[in-house]
């Protein structure tokens, strides 16, 4: 079983993809990036989850 994502980073990764479907890539560096970008977030290790899970979403949706 995997890591079960709480709703704060399933809300924040489906936002971030609503408003910007066509900007995020399938790499998780280039995510990386857009993400820092995109949202204002003071964490890495909570930057990391959200864009690893944004990730996760462009490659099963695409």
């Amino acid at each position: 079983m995997g890591r079960i994502k709480t709703q704060l980073i399933k809300r924040v990764s489906h936002k971030l993809i609503e408003t910007h479907p066509t900007r995020f890539k399938k790499t998780f560096e280039e995510n990386k990036q857009l993400v820092t970008e995109s949202a204002d977030i003071k964490s890495k290790k909570l930057r990391n989850v959200i864009t690893g899970y944004v990730t996760r979403l462009v490659k099963t949706r695409r």
